[in-house]
């Protein structure tokens, strides 16, 4: 796969169940959750030392956004280790609400919506170079990020005119407009905003907020995967054309809406594909890309599992209920009210559909299907716990978290950000870092070396 650094923001879902009559701000929550893992940091940002972020977003959540990674399979442990690391806050911030005399239960869930119609984003990120036609990018990706949501929607039960739907993806409905810059607002499908995290005249940003938060490590894989191939196919040269849609914003919530999957929307021409007939255009054009230019093992793994699941969709998306997010939950619930003779309407439904998104392990129904190994892993629980601790090797990640490490070791305030570190105090330096590429910056090695005491 040709290089490409990528990376995954997650914001999570909040609530706060108390024993007895009591109302917390939920500001109050987070800084208890923020606490277990931060001492004395507020206000709630900082990075860690396997060199993610872990912050307050909009709308008092929570969220983790992945170190950047260079490779699938370090995307998806550090995603995964977003969610261990928000499960071990809550005894933390459980206990210090009890020493208060404010007992109760807190709930995080790694979703997209909250009951009263709220929704909050997974965003994607992808390193694009400054010298390719953003706006050539953006047009020909639109059809895709429309019909991907058929394999990387999380799935979500919801009423609409008084009665209960079963949609592939949380985020569709709340989409409003091809482009913008607005990730709350006018929420998008592909994101103008302009903000590189790195050298400006090299890069840019390519920034996704349509997408789903998934549970499945396979999705994740996938969803990142086939983003990255059809990105590079664009910026090769090579051309998806004729797949433009008369109404993007309005195909995203009918293909969203229809489980058989035979819906079809209507191009720009005038001739109308379902989702599973454009997501294929994208795969064989996708074939002639890798064959020609970037034939490697990573690619050939990923061109593998996307035709398996679009031919496994097209013949009975039930085939892939060890696989898909929506698929899995659907038949989660199905099951339960086929056992309790219940309709989707059912408060129980609804809740099924919050727990599968538990990040508490004890709790949420994903993690009980992984324990039951009825469910495809990428990565072992080994590789998400060395993750909670050490950053990519093969990224600026590495350069961060070995400077987080030393700052600590050496109890040294510092301040850091994607592009830079500083040690504050009298010795105050910046030192940049432009390059997400780089796994090393030798001023860093040097004010570790010279902290070494000499034998």
């Amino acid at each position: 796969m040709k290089s490409r650094v990528f990376g995954l923001e997650s914001e999570y879902g909040l609530i706060f169940a108390p024993q007895g009559r009591v109302y917390l701000p939920m500001e109050k929550i987070l800084g208890y959750i923020f606490e277990g893992l931060i001492p004395n940091s507020w206000p709630s940002n900082a990075f860690l030392g396997n060199g993610a972020r872990f912050y307050q977003d909009t709308g008092c959540h929570p969220e983790y956004s992945t170190p950047e990674c260079d490779n699938l399979f370090d995307l998806v442990v550090h995603d995964k280790a977003g969610e261990r690391l928000l499960e071990s806050c809550l005894p933390i911030a459980e206990k210090r609400l009890k020493e208060e005399g404010l007992p109760g239960k807190i709930y995080i869930y790694k979703n997209n919506t909250d009951s009263i119609g709220n929704t909050y984003g997974c965003h994607e990120n992808y390193l694009l170079r400054r010298d390719v036609d953003f706006w050539k990018v953006a047009e020909q990706m639109i059809p895709f990020f429309v019909t991907r949501q058929i394999y990387a929607g999380a799935g979500k039960v919801l009423k609409v005119s008084g009665k209960c739907h079963y949609f592939l993806s949380q985020r569709a409905q709340h989409i409003h407009e091809k482009s913008s810059s607005s990730t709350t607002s006018s929420r998008s499908i592909i994101n103008t905003r302009d903000e590189p995290h790195a050298d400006a005249e090299k890069y840019r940003r390519l920034h996704i907020i349509v997408g789903d938060s998934n549970m499945s490590e396979y999705v994740t894989y996938l969803k990142v995967g086939t983003t990255a191939l059809v990105l590079s196919l664009i910026e090769t040269g090579f051309a998806v054309p004729n797949m433009e849609l008369e109404d993007p914003v309005k195909a995203m919530r009918e293909i969203s809406r229809d489980v058989t999957l035979k819906k079809r929307v209507r191009l720009a021409g005038g001739k109308e594909m379902t989702a599973i007939e454009i997501q294929r255009v994208y795969l064989e054009k996708v074939k002639e890309y890798v064959t020609s230019e970037d034939d490697d093992d990573v690619s050939v793994d990923l061109l593998e599992r996307w035709e398996y699941v679009l031919n496994e969709l097209e013949e009975d998306p039930q085939r892939l209920s060890r696989e898909i997010d929506w698929v899995i939950k659907k038949e989660l619930i199905t099951s339960y009210m086929e056992e309790r003779g219940c309709g989707w309407d059912d408060p129980r439904v609804a809740m099924l559909d919050l727990q599968y998104h538990d990040v508490n392990q004890s709790r949420g129904l994903y993690s009980l299907l992984c324990r039951q190994d009825l469910v495809e892993r990428i990565a072992t629980e080994a590789d998400i716990q060395r993750a909670l601790e050490i950053p990519p090797q093969t990224t600026r990640a590495k350069v961060r978290g070995d400077f987080i490490r030393f700052a600590k070791e050496k109890n040294r305030s510092y301040t850091v950000d994607w592009t830079y570190l500083k040690l504050n105090g009298y010795w105050e330096e910046t030192i940049l870092c432009m390059d997400p590429f780089s796994s090393s910056n030798p001023r860093v090695s040097e004010l570790i070396a010279a902290a070494v005491p000499h034998k």
